[in-house]
């Protein structure tokens, strides 16, 4: 395993920032542990700070009115999470919610610590915009799949992401789990699972889906 990843790792544009700067980031940021299945944000309601991953897996997600989730987007090492801190951002509301996927180590960079940096650093702020505009793209492309997309082809293609992010053809997932991931019922997803099953893209056991025709199952998330 090789060195722990630092605040530096995070941030693109540490060697433009002034040394006051980067110890004034390094002296706030705090290591954080999470357990698999611990929320660690929840909604527009908090102000935590930016979660850094250093090791394991979040996920951040909103939920409807009537209680669905939907998954928004994934948190892989190296990834900095700017949802967690909103209330940096002026006029800004957001009700995501962030939990661990898997056990996970993250530093944490208080939201008032950070933006007082970033009001002082032009470099600073252009690159959080800049990743703030990347995690709306993001939203917005989730968006477009909700309301445009069958839920054949959103599932081929989170079946897909699941085996890229694991690296991994056989993916260990509940079928209650993936209809959380995509704001559905459960019997929605059994049904289309056992569909593409019949038509030779996957294979299910129980707690288990085995990916069968990658080629296959690609041309169905991308037509």
């Amino acid at each position: 395993m090789g060195p722990a990843m630092q605040i530096r790792d995070f941030i693109p544009v540490w060697d433009m920032l002034q040394k006051e700067q980067q110890a004034q980031l390094q002296e706030s940021a705090a290591e954080r542990h999470a357990s698999q299945g611990a929320m660690l944000h929840y909604g527009a309601g908090e102000c935590e700070g930016l979660f850094c991953v250093m090791t394991g897996q979040l996920r951040a997600f909103v939920l409807s009115e009537e209680g669905k989730e939907i998954t928004i987007y994934r948190l892989l090492p190296g990834n900095m999470c700017l949802f967690s801190a909103s209330c940096m951002f002026s006029g800004l509301r957001l009700d995501i919610s962030i939990e661990a996927e898997k056990e996970t180590d993250l530093l944490v960079i208080p939201a008032a610590a950070y933006r007082r940096i970033m009001e002082q650093s032009p470099a600073l702020a252009n690159y959080t915009n800049q990743l703030m505009a990347e995690r709306f793209s993001d939203v917005m492309w989730l968006m477009e799949q909700i309301l445009w997309k069958s839920m054949d082809r959103r599932l081929a293609a989170f079946l897909l992401e699941e085996g890229r992010i694991n690296r991994t053809d056989t993916i260990t997932i509940t079928h209650e789990r993936i209809a959380s991931h995509l704001g559905t019922a459960r019997e929605v997803v059994t049904r289309m699972l056992k569909y593409l099953q019949s038509e030779g893209l996957i294979t299910l056991a129980r707690g288990e889906i085995r990916i069968a025709d990658r080629r296959r199952l690609a041309q169905l998330a991308e037509s």
